[in-house]
Protein backbone atom coordinates (compact mmCIF):
# COMPACT_ATOMS: atom_id res chain seq x y z
CA UNK A 1 0.00 0.00 0.00
CA UNK A 2 1.32 3.54 -0.87
CA UNK A 3 1.97 5.74 1.55
CA UNK A 4 -0.94 7.30 2.94
CA UNK A 5 1.12 10.36 4.12
CA UNK A 6 1.18 11.28 0.36
CA UNK A 7 -2.30 11.90 0.05
CA UNK A 8 -2.73 13.89 3.97
CA UNK A 9 -0.11 16.28 2.91
CA UNK A 10 -1.35 16.85 -0.51
CA UNK A 11 -5.36 17.08 0.86
CA UNK A 12 -3.98 19.56 3.75
CA UNK A 13 -1.92 21.73 1.16
CA UNK A 14 -5.55 22.01 -0.85
CA UNK A 15 -7.48 22.19 1.65
CA UNK A 16 -5.94 25.38 2.92
CA UNK A 17 -5.45 26.92 -0.60
CA UNK A 18 -9.15 26.21 -2.10
CA UNK A 19 -10.81 26.93 2.13
CA UNK A 20 -9.30 30.81 1.60
CA UNK A 21 -10.21 30.97 -1.69
CA UNK A 22 -13.82 29.86 -1.60
CA UNK A 23 -14.13 31.98 1.85
CA UNK A 24 -13.00 35.07 -0.55
CA UNK A 25 -15.84 34.32 -3.12
CA UNK A 26 -18.55 33.31 -0.38
CA UNK A 27 -18.29 29.61 -1.79
CA UNK A 28 -19.51 26.92 0.48
CA UNK A 29 -19.37 24.25 -1.88
CA UNK A 30 -16.46 23.30 -3.71
CA UNK A 31 -13.54 20.66 -5.01
CA UNK A 32 -10.42 19.96 -2.78
CA UNK A 33 -8.86 17.17 -4.10
CA UNK A 34 -8.71 15.77 -7.59
CA UNK A 35 -6.80 12.90 -8.42
CA UNK A 36 -4.22 14.94 -7.93
CA UNK A 37 -1.39 11.76 -6.47
CA UNK A 38 -2.34 8.42 -9.39
CA UNK A 39 -1.99 6.59 -6.36
CA UNK A 40 -5.04 8.11 -4.54
CA UNK A 41 -7.25 7.97 -8.43
CA UNK A 42 -10.36 9.84 -5.65
CA UNK A 43 -11.99 13.08 -5.55
CA UNK A 44 -13.22 15.31 -2.77
CA UNK A 45 -15.95 17.75 -3.08
CA UNK A 46 -16.79 19.70 0.21
CA UNK A 47 -20.66 20.11 0.95
CA UNK A 48 -20.18 22.24 3.89
CA UNK A 49 -19.46 20.53 7.10
CA UNK A 50 -19.43 17.25 5.38
CA UNK A 51 -16.94 15.44 2.28
CA UNK A 52 -18.04 13.75 -0.54
CA UNK A 53 -15.47 11.19 -1.68
CA UNK A 54 -15.52 9.09 -4.98
CA UNK A 55 -13.01 6.38 -6.25
CA UNK A 56 -12.43 6.16 -10.04
CA UNK A 57 -12.38 2.89 -11.58
CA UNK A 58 -8.13 2.64 -12.61
CA UNK A 59 -8.64 -1.18 -13.32
CA UNK A 60 -6.54 -1.97 -10.88
CA UNK A 61 -6.50 -4.93 -9.22
CA UNK A 62 -6.72 -5.20 -5.34
CA UNK A 63 -8.61 -7.61 -3.02
CA UNK A 64 -11.85 -6.79 -1.18
CA UNK A 65 -10.17 -7.01 2.10
CA UNK A 66 -6.97 -4.61 1.02
CA UNK A 67 -9.49 -2.48 -0.78
CA UNK A 68 -11.75 -2.03 2.37
CA UNK A 69 -8.73 -1.47 4.40
CA UNK A 70 -7.55 1.51 1.77
CA UNK A 71 -10.74 3.30 1.93
CA UNK A 72 -11.50 3.83 5.44
CA UNK A 73 -7.30 4.93 5.37
CA UNK A 74 -8.58 7.27 2.88
CA UNK A 75 -11.37 8.29 5.19
CA UNK A 76 -9.55 8.96 7.82
CA UNK A 77 -7.37 11.01 6.49
CA UNK A 78 -9.95 13.20 5.03
CA UNK A 79 -11.62 13.30 8.11
CA UNK A 80 -7.78 14.59 10.44
CA UNK A 81 -6.85 17.18 7.22
CA UNK A 82 -10.63 18.69 7.08
CA UNK A 83 -11.07 18.63 10.86
CA UNK A 84 -14.39 16.67 10.24
CA UNK A 85 -15.92 13.61 12.01
CA UNK A 86 -15.34 10.36 10.36
CA UNK A 87 -19.17 10.17 9.98
CA UNK A 88 -19.11 13.07 7.48
CA UNK A 89 -17.19 11.83 5.00
CA UNK A 90 -19.29 9.73 2.24
CA UNK A 91 -17.52 7.30 0.07
CA UNK A 92 -18.40 5.96 -3.21
CA UNK A 93 -16.89 3.90 -5.75
CA UNK A 94 -17.66 5.60 -8.92
CA UNK A 95 -17.31 3.21 -11.92
CA UNK A 96 -17.74 3.82 -15.76
CA UNK A 97 -21.73 4.42 -16.40
CA UNK A 98 -23.64 3.46 -18.72
CA UNK A 99 -27.76 3.56 -19.13
CA UNK A 100 -29.17 5.55 -16.03
CA UNK A 101 -26.61 4.15 -13.30
CA UNK A 102 -26.77 8.11 -12.22
CA UNK A 103 -30.30 7.89 -10.73
CA UNK A 104 -29.75 4.27 -9.52
CA UNK A 105 -29.65 4.04 -5.83
CA UNK A 106 -26.35 2.93 -4.02
CA UNK A 107 -27.38 0.80 -1.25
CA UNK A 108 -26.87 3.28 1.32
CA UNK A 109 -30.29 5.07 2.66
CA UNK A 110 -28.24 8.62 2.91
CA UNK A 111 -29.35 11.65 4.67
CA UNK A 112 -30.96 14.91 2.60
CA UNK A 113 -29.68 18.53 4.30
CA UNK A 114 -29.28 21.44 2.64
CA UNK A 115 -26.35 23.36 1.58
CA UNK A 116 -26.20 26.89 -0.14
CA UNK A 117 -24.92 28.29 -3.11
CA UNK A 118 -25.36 31.66 -5.06
CA UNK A 119 -28.10 33.06 -2.17
CA UNK A 120 -29.57 30.11 -2.87
CA UNK A 121 -30.29 26.70 -0.77
CA UNK A 122 -30.15 22.89 -2.61
CA UNK A 123 -30.84 19.70 -1.12
CA UNK A 124 -28.02 17.37 -1.19
CA UNK A 125 -27.54 13.53 -0.03
CA UNK A 126 -23.96 12.06 -0.51
CA UNK A 127 -24.92 8.70 0.17
CA UNK A 128 -28.37 7.45 -1.73
CA UNK A 129 -27.36 7.94 -5.24
CA UNK A 130 -24.40 8.04 -7.31
CA UNK A 131 -24.63 12.04 -7.70
CA UNK A 132 -25.27 14.27 -4.78
CA UNK A 133 -28.06 16.52 -6.03
CA UNK A 134 -25.80 19.25 -7.13
CA UNK A 135 -23.14 19.40 -9.96
CA UNK A 136 -20.25 21.57 -8.23
CA UNK A 137 -18.43 21.72 -11.97
CA UNK A 138 -21.36 23.54 -13.32
CA UNK A 139 -21.80 26.46 -10.11
CA UNK A 140 -20.32 29.11 -12.96
CA UNK A 141 -22.96 28.06 -15.62
CA UNK A 142 -25.70 28.59 -13.34
CA UNK A 143 -24.18 31.45 -12.37
CA UNK A 144 -24.46 32.81 -16.03
CA UNK A 145 -28.02 31.40 -16.42
CA UNK A 146 -29.01 33.79 -13.57
CA UNK A 147 -27.22 37.06 -15.43
CA UNK A 148 -29.10 35.90 -18.43
CA UNK A 149 -32.57 35.02 -17.10
CA UNK A 150 -34.33 38.18 -16.55
CA UNK A 151 -37.73 38.79 -18.40
CA UNK A 152 -37.06 35.24 -20.45
CA UNK A 153 -39.38 32.57 -20.48
CA UNK A 154 -36.50 29.21 -19.63
CA UNK A 155 -36.57 25.64 -20.42
CA UNK A 156 -33.87 23.47 -18.56
CA UNK A 157 -33.84 19.76 -20.27
CA UNK A 158 -32.52 16.83 -18.81
CA UNK A 159 -33.05 18.88 -15.90
CA UNK A 160 -32.00 16.28 -13.08
CA UNK A 161 -32.52 18.26 -9.80
CA UNK A 162 -33.60 21.58 -11.19
CA UNK A 163 -30.57 23.77 -10.08
CA UNK A 164 -30.06 25.62 -12.77
CA UNK A 165 -34.39 26.86 -12.87
CA UNK A 166 -33.67 28.10 -9.14
CA UNK A 167 -31.29 30.23 -10.61
CA UNK A 168 -33.29 31.46 -13.52
CA UNK A 169 -36.50 31.71 -11.44
CA UNK A 170 -33.99 34.38 -9.05
CA UNK A 171 -32.73 36.23 -12.39
CA UNK A 172 -36.29 37.12 -13.10
CA UNK A 173 -37.50 34.13 -15.57
CA UNK A 174 -40.81 35.15 -16.16
CA UNK A 175 -42.13 31.47 -16.90
CA UNK A 176 -40.07 28.21 -16.97
CA UNK A 177 -40.20 24.63 -17.92
CA UNK A 178 -38.37 21.98 -15.69
CA UNK A 179 -38.16 18.31 -18.04
CA UNK A 180 -36.59 15.34 -16.77
CA UNK A 181 -37.92 11.72 -17.03
CA UNK A 182 -37.47 10.52 -13.40
CA UNK A 183 -39.97 10.65 -11.22
CA UNK A 184 -37.16 11.17 -8.14
CA UNK A 185 -35.38 13.86 -9.96
CA UNK A 186 -38.96 15.87 -10.19
CA UNK A 187 -39.66 15.45 -7.17
CA UNK A 188 -36.13 16.92 -5.56
CA UNK A 189 -36.64 19.46 -8.16
CA UNK A 190 -39.67 20.19 -6.53
CA UNK A 191 -38.36 20.21 -3.23
CA UNK A 192 -35.77 22.45 -4.23
CA UNK A 193 -38.50 24.71 -5.54
CA UNK A 194 -40.01 25.40 -2.64
CA UNK A 195 -37.02 25.32 -1.00
CA UNK A 196 -36.55 28.96 -2.86
CA UNK A 197 -39.60 30.04 -2.27
CA UNK A 198 -40.73 29.80 -6.43
CA UNK A 199 -44.31 29.87 -7.35
CA UNK A 200 -44.91 26.24 -9.13
CA UNK A 201 -47.25 27.97 -11.34
CA UNK A 202 -45.22 30.04 -13.19
CA UNK A 203 -42.30 27.47 -13.13
CA UNK A 204 -43.87 24.03 -14.60
CA UNK A 205 -42.44 20.79 -13.85
CA UNK A 206 -42.49 18.10 -16.68
CA UNK A 207 -41.84 14.43 -16.66
CA UNK A 208 -41.30 13.88 -20.15
CA UNK A 209 -38.88 11.68 -22.69
CA UNK A 210 -36.51 14.54 -24.12
CA UNK A 211 -37.07 13.74 -27.76
CA UNK A 212 -40.66 13.46 -27.45
CA UNK A 213 -40.88 17.12 -25.89
CA UNK A 214 -38.96 18.85 -28.12
CA UNK A 215 -41.29 17.18 -30.79
CA UNK A 216 -44.45 18.13 -29.11
CA UNK A 217 -42.97 21.49 -28.55
CA UNK A 218 -42.38 22.53 -32.05
CA UNK A 219 -45.05 21.50 -33.04
CA UNK A 220 -47.26 23.52 -31.30
CA UNK A 221 -45.24 26.41 -32.21
CA UNK A 222 -43.81 26.89 -28.37
CA UNK A 223 -41.09 29.29 -28.09
CA UNK A 224 -38.76 29.76 -24.64
CA UNK A 225 -35.62 32.46 -24.60
CA UNK A 226 -32.94 30.90 -23.07
CA UNK A 227 -32.58 27.03 -22.74
CA UNK A 228 -30.37 24.96 -20.76
CA UNK A 229 -29.79 21.29 -22.41
CA UNK A 230 -27.00 19.20 -20.28
CA UNK A 231 -27.68 15.51 -21.28
CA UNK A 232 -26.49 11.97 -20.02
CA UNK A 233 -23.91 10.59 -22.10
CA UNK A 234 -25.92 7.27 -22.66
CA UNK A 235 -29.53 6.53 -21.78
CA UNK A 236 -31.34 3.34 -22.45
CA UNK A 237 -34.24 3.87 -20.02
CA UNK A 238 -37.26 1.49 -20.76
CA UNK A 239 -39.63 4.57 -20.13
CA UNK A 240 -37.85 6.85 -23.04
CA UNK A 241 -39.19 6.21 -27.12
CA UNK A 242 -35.35 5.08 -27.85
CA UNK A 243 -31.78 4.99 -27.02
CA UNK A 244 -29.81 8.22 -26.06
CA UNK A 245 -26.60 9.17 -27.38
CA UNK A 246 -25.33 12.31 -27.05
CA UNK A 247 -22.68 11.79 -29.44
CA UNK A 248 -24.73 10.60 -32.03
CA UNK A 249 -28.06 12.65 -31.23
CA UNK A 250 -26.50 16.24 -29.86
CA UNK A 251 -27.25 17.88 -33.58
CA UNK A 252 -30.53 16.67 -33.55
CA UNK A 253 -31.65 17.98 -29.99
CA UNK A 254 -30.11 21.21 -30.31
CA UNK A 255 -31.70 21.57 -33.90
CA UNK A 256 -34.75 21.29 -31.99
CA UNK A 257 -33.98 23.74 -29.76
CA UNK A 258 -32.90 26.02 -32.19
CA UNK A 259 -36.56 25.82 -33.48
CA UNK A 260 -38.48 26.83 -30.17
CA UNK A 261 -36.05 29.87 -29.83
CA UNK A 262 -37.05 33.42 -30.93
CA UNK A 263 -34.14 35.51 -32.87
CA UNK A 264 -32.41 36.55 -29.98
CA UNK A 265 -32.97 33.35 -28.05
CA UNK A 266 -29.67 31.73 -26.78
CA UNK A 267 -29.29 27.90 -25.63
CA UNK A 268 -26.21 26.41 -23.45
CA UNK A 269 -25.37 22.91 -24.23
CA UNK A 270 -22.65 20.88 -22.05
CA UNK A 271 -21.66 17.65 -21.93
CA UNK A 272 -19.00 15.74 -19.80
CA UNK A 273 -18.20 12.77 -22.74
CA UNK A 274 -14.66 13.35 -22.60
CA UNK A 275 -14.35 11.49 -26.33
CA UNK A 276 -17.17 14.24 -27.91
CA UNK A 277 -16.58 15.93 -31.07
CA UNK A 278 -19.09 18.54 -31.40
CA UNK A 279 -20.49 19.01 -34.78
CA UNK A 280 -21.08 22.23 -35.98
CA UNK A 281 -21.68 21.50 -39.88
CA UNK A 282 -24.65 19.67 -38.60
CA UNK A 283 -26.54 22.51 -36.84
CA UNK A 284 -28.95 25.23 -38.23
CA UNK A 285 -26.90 28.12 -36.94
CA UNK A 286 -23.67 29.28 -36.83
CA UNK A 287 -24.01 31.25 -33.82
CA UNK A 288 -21.90 29.40 -31.66
CA UNK A 289 -19.42 29.76 -28.99
CA UNK A 290 -17.73 27.25 -26.84
CA UNK A 291 -17.30 28.85 -23.93
CA UNK A 292 -15.77 25.80 -21.39
CA UNK A 293 -13.05 27.95 -20.15
CA UNK A 294 -15.65 30.18 -18.67
CA UNK A 295 -17.78 27.65 -16.74
CA UNK A 296 -15.23 25.09 -15.33
CA UNK A 297 -14.33 26.60 -12.01
CA UNK A 298 -11.17 27.23 -10.74
CA UNK A 299 -10.93 24.64 -8.02
CA UNK A 300 -11.80 21.77 -10.51
CA UNK A 301 -8.19 20.59 -11.64
CA UNK A 302 -9.34 18.60 -14.10
CA UNK A 303 -10.62 21.15 -16.84
CA UNK A 304 -11.87 19.20 -19.09
CA UNK A 305 -14.71 17.89 -16.47
CA UNK A 306 -17.22 19.15 -18.97
CA UNK A 307 -17.66 21.23 -22.11
CA UNK A 308 -20.05 23.78 -22.30
CA UNK A 309 -21.29 26.05 -25.44
CA UNK A 310 -23.82 28.72 -25.93
CA UNK A 311 -25.67 29.02 -29.11
CA UNK A 312 -27.74 31.29 -30.85
CA UNK A 313 -30.08 31.06 -33.22
CA UNK A 314 -28.24 33.00 -36.19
Amino acid sequence: MTDISIFFNRLQKNFRHWAKWAKRRGISCYRVYDRDVPEFPVALDLYEQRAHLQEFDTGWQIGEEEHERWVESVRAVASEALALPLSAISFKQRRRQRGLMQYEKTGARGEDFVVHEGGHRFIVNLEEYLDTGLFLDHRNTRRMVQEKAAGRRFLNLFAYTGSFTVYAAAGGAIRSTTVDLSNTYQDWARRNFELNGMNLEQHELVRADVFGFLDDEVRCGENYDLIVMDPPTFSNSKKMSGVLDVQRDHARLINQCLKLLPESGELFFSTNLRSFQFDEAALATKNIKEISSQTVPEDFRNKKIHRCWLIGKR
